[in-house]
């Protein structure tokens, strides 16, 4: 039998894990020439954005490094740039009315005559073009119909791409190759995205899931690679070219055959491959439906070109046929003995195969070649270099070392690593795992990038040897297992209607589980018993430019009753909570505000071991906190790229709600403002904290409760000055010499200042917190924030654990327009802001939303939150966007802290302003879920300080045209546009008119 290529002179490098990708794919397309009339060029560009869009696609499809294109209008302007600069590609756009194809084709091969060639045609309505019709005398490399798709774009580059690598990477690494036979410029055009859509997804869905950008980058170049033919004679070269590599063969039915239209070409191709490599699946496409007679005769899949399931066709011949399946235990008469689908059953299988078929199988290279197929080429690699002659035929050696090398890829590749949840190989040592084979959705993307980055990271750890940074173990239900539910109990249609929250948690709490999820859940559950976090990971969730952070649902299970049933009765009902939370009002109206449509939607689930220890009957970490990369606020002597820390004891709820924390930059540590003196201390320091109460007899998670918030408990903290967190971290206030000590203090009253760690770094968590950040910084490649709990060394644990529960990135700074801001002559302003968030000049906001400085009650802050709404809604109708002023942090958890609104209340607001009022003293909460969304919507928010500096101009307020008023607010509006100008990299705001 005739053997596969394998790496025969890989580099001394190829024992470092995805090293060999690094030598696959080198010739790239970067640079592309697109040639096209102005109205083309000016369309593509500026109407469709095509330069974006195909950055966008490579982004969606984990593809690295998009090429530039350059854009010319003409033959001289082609001629003038191909003598200067060297180009990977070249784009002709041709229709009637422009340019002469052949004439640009020429005077392309004169000047770089080695460059590939594709041109796009604009096809008339009724208008059937052959590849062979197209300009013979200038053939170019690839000829498709242009229909604005970016697709097919997308498509072209990476067939070139495989044209110009297969050789090489086929050499170097069994690269697989699929041949597609396809004279048809119409229907390349419409099949060769599909297929190349579809290889990507499925290629991902086998290859290790590291979910690391480099990760995917590198093992992306190892899948199969598409190369196309138009004619028999040039197809039936292909196969003989690249045999032992031939993964499939797709062909068309009617195409060109010794240099005349063949009716019968595509039949006489497969039957002729099927002769010589039974083996290979063999797909027949074709626009005429009686030939699905011919494909069986052959034999081979068909796919009817016109079937309106096309892409599901598609999709089931890669999945089925093409070798991402499972791998087959075979006897010698062919028939499968067993199955595997996955590393861990391949080494538990093959350990308990009889003799023989383990050696037919060995001798054949089966195993190194499904390996292959499952992108695992440095393992496959190794094992295809071993043959039974290295162990004298010894069976018993054989086998064994075939079992440890499995075992030891699989260890390691474990570490950082995604992999799916089998319910009968469970690994309840894995760190990360998934159910179902969908989205993981924004939460679970982030976690599972950040796992393998840190696994890469080795130093991070070295470092800082003495604490365990980790990312907690955890299970994600993908959007599959969403989709299904929503399918299987026939609620989309009560997704589109408008309900309100309670009516659509009884709706979904109703609802059952598929069988194979509840299983797979419940064998989870059988094996972890920790208290557990059901978390939000919507498709939406954490995405860049809109986080819609803290929108939907997460639940905290104490996982500790003695019935399996119950435990798996309170899961189900907290991930269907999570569920309904896609639905509810505040979700839909930042979709609105943001234009995305709410069914496109899903939502995954995480399913995260909380961190923390028991004390008595609760639990929760020693703290919690927020960490940012960026800070929006900077004080004292730190900057804007120092970051932001907020941190708080016990559970992150105090945090992400806005409640009193201490804030710090992990740069500066000892610039503390808010424990500046003692009163200040006093005043600003956390009293209250959040934890998971355990004794779940007294707090049962009620059913019909959308409250997330069921089974935490709000507890003093002098209530818990006795338990090891308190003691250690607080410090005490000594009222007799108005003294804040360090020490221990029984009867002092406990003041959050974690100076143990602060001051007297007994852990080292701000600089900790600054290498997290820059190491997420550099993963995600901008502004990043981060959510974590720290538990200290104690009897229970040998060293202290810093786990990191959710990273995102924050808003974008990518680079900002110019805004000049004079501030010489401040009289010409109605208001001024040094602390300042975002950057933009607008004169379109005339319409006025105030909170009465002289009505103001925090008491009465839901009271003004609700009237906030109610003119919210009203603007909202009429389509008007405002500027908002009011006092105190809005979208406070803590209506004594400002106005406690929550994002449906003010989602038409187009700025912010927060002014000082002497009955409200609260730092900024960047650490707030609702601030983020602030941030990444780019909704600009002027802070007012108490200060010389800034100001807000009350008579310009009070002047403005009054539309409505209630006891609390007024609606009013400009007679002309207000001015609002923000100037980000000075965090300074003005507004005029």
């Amino acid at each position: 039998m005739e053997m596969d290529p394998i790496i025969d002179h890989f580099s001394p490098r190829a024992n470092r894990r995805f090293e060999i990708f690094h030598e696959l794919m080198r010739r790239k397309v970067r640079e592309i020439l697109f040639v096209s009339s102005p109205y083309d060029a000016w369309v593509m560009e500026k109407d469709r954005g095509l330069s974006e869009a195909i950055v966008l696609e490579y982004r969606g499809l984990n593809l690295s490094h998009p090429p530039r294109l350059n854009w010319v209008a003409s033959v001289d302007e082609a001629s003038a740039v191909l003598e200067k600069n060297t180009f990977d590609l070249v784009i002709i756009m041709t229709q009637a009315s422009d340019l002469h194809y052949p004439e640009v084709h020429k005077q392309i091969k004169r000047l770089s005559p080695a460059t590939p060639i594709v041109r796009f045609y604009h096809r008339a309505p009724g208008q059937m073009v052959s590849c062979e019709e197209l300009d013979t005398q200038f053939t170019p490399d690839r000829t498709f119909m242009w229909s604005g798709d970016t697709k097919l774009l997308l498509a072209a580059i990476k067939s070139i791409e495989d044209q110009l690598n297969a050789k090489q990477d086929t050499d170097l690494a069994a690269i697989r190759v699929i041949i597609f036979v396809e004279d048809s410029p119409e229907y390349l055009s419409s099949l060769l995205p599909v297929f190349y859509q579809e290889l990507v997804r499925q290629t991902q869905a086998v290859m290790e899931e590291g979910l690391n950008q480099e990760h995917r980058m590198l093992a992306m170049r190892a899948r199969p690679k598409i190369l196309l033919a138009n004619c028999y004679e040039t197809a039936l070269e292909l196969f003989k070219s690249f045999e032992p590599c031939v993964l499939g063969v797709i062909s068309d039915v009617r195409f060109p055959r010794k240099g005349t239209m063949d009716g019968e070409a595509g039949v006489h191709l497969l039957k002729k491959i099927h002769k010589k490599r039974f083996d290979i699946p063999l797909l027949l496409v074709s626009s005429e439906q009686q030939n699905e007679a011919k494909a069986k005769s052959i034999p081979a899949a068909f796919v009817d070109k016109n079937s309106p399931i096309l892409h599901e066709e598609v999709h089931a011949f890669f999945l089925e046929k093409l070798g991402f399946g499972p791998f087959e235990f075979l006897n010698e008469d062919g028939k499968s003995v067993a199955r595997v689908t996955n590393l861990l059953s391949l080494e538990n299988g093959m350990r308990h195969l009889p003799d023989h078929i383990f050696y037919n199988h060995w001798i054949r290279n089966d195993f190194s070649r499904w390996l292959f197929t499952r992108a695992e080429t440095m393992l496959a690699t190794e094992l295809r270099s071993v043959t039974a002659e290295d162990f004298d035929n010894d069976l018993t050696r054989m086998r064994q070392y075939l079992y440890e090398r499995i075992r030891n890829h699989r260890m390691q590749r474990q570490q950082g690593v995604l992999v799916d949840f089998e319910s009968g190989d469970f690994d309840v040592d894995a760190d990360f795992m998934k159910i179902g084979d969908g989205s993981l959705g924004g939460k679970a993307r982030g976690l599972a990038f950040f796992s393998s980055w840190l696994y890469q990271r080795t130093s991070l750890k070295e470092k800082f040897e003495q604490v365990d940074i980790c990312i907690p173990q955890t299970l994600i239900v993908t959007t599959e297992c969403f989709e299904d539910f929503l399918h299987d109990n026939n609620l989309d249609a009560i997704t589109k209607e408008d309900l309100d929250n309670k009516s659509i948690t009884g709706h979904f709490l109703r609802a059952e589980f598929p069988d194979q999820t509840r299983t797979q859940l419940k064998i989870f559950l059988q094996r972890v018993r920790a208290p557990l976090a059901v978390r939000s990971s919507s498709l939406l969730e954490d995405a860049k430019f809109r986080a819609y952070a803290g929108l939907y649902r997460t639940y905290m299970l104490p996982n500790n009753n003695e019935s399996l049933d119950y435990r798996l009765a309170d899961l189900l009902n907290a991930i269907k909570k999570v569920y309904a939370s896609t639905y509810y009002r505040e979700p839909k109206s930042f979709s609105h505000r943001i234009g995305n449509r709410t069914e496109e939607e899903k939502m995954a689930v995480v399913i995260q071991q909380v961190v923390g220890e028991q004390h008595g009957d609760f639990f929760y970490p020693a703290l919690s906190g927020v960490a940012q990369s960026y800070n929006y606020y900077p004080f004292s002597i730190v900057r804007p790229e120092d970051g932001v820390a907020i941190i708080a004891l016990g559970l992150g709820k105090t945090v992400t709600e806005g409640g009193k924390c201490l804030r710090f930059s992990p740069g500066h540590p000892e610039v503390l403002p808010q424990l500046s003196t003692v009163d200040d201390a006093l005043k600003n320091s956390q009293r209250y904290f959040f934890a998971l109460r355990l004794d779940t007899k007294k707090a049962p998670l009620e059913n019909s409760s959308i409250d997330d918030s069921a089974n935490l408990v709000k507890r003093e903290i002098s209530d818990a000055i006795s338990e090891y967190p308190v003691s250690a971290l607080a410090s005490f206030y000594d009222p007799q010499e108005h003294r804040i000590r360090e020490a221990f203090n029984r009867y002092g009253a406990p003041v959050m200042t974690f100076a143990s760690i602060l001051k007297y770094k007994s852990l080292p968590l701000a600089e900790m917190l600054q290498e997290i950040l820059l190491a997420g910084q550099e993963g995600m490649g901008g502004p990043v924030e981060i959510e974590f709990s720290l538990t200290l060394a104690s009897k229970n644990t040998q060293k202290p654990q810093l786990a990191i529960v959710q990273i995102r990135p924050m808003g974008a700074h990518e680079d900002l327009m110019t805004v000049d801001i004079d501030l010489q002559d401040t009289s010409t302003y109605s208001c001024v802001s040094h602390q300042a968030l975002g950057n933009t000049i607008n004169n379109t906001i005339r319409h006025v939303v105030c909170v009465k400085p002289d009505a103001f009650d925090p008491a009465k802050t839901i009271q003004i939150a609700q009237d906030v709404a109610h003119l919210n809604a009203v603007l909202k109708k009429a389509g008007h966007k405002y500027l908002l002023i009011g006092p105190g942090r809005w979208g406070s958890a803590d209506r004594w802290l400002g106005i406690p609104v929550s994002w449906s209340d003010i989602c038409e607001v187009a700025a912010i302003i927060e002014t000082f009022h002497p009955r409200i003293n609260a730092e900024p909460s960047q650490g707030s879920h609702f601030f983020h969304n602030i941030a990444s919507l780019g909704i600009n928010y002027l802070t007012i300080e108490n200060n010389q500096r800034d100001f807000l101009d009350w008579k310009w307020v009070n002047n403005l045209r009054i539309i409505s008023e209630t006891d609390f607010t007024i609606h009013s509006c400009s007679e002309k546009p207000i001015t609002l100008k923000v100037d980000g990299r000075q965090s300074l705001g003005v507004i005029s008119q």
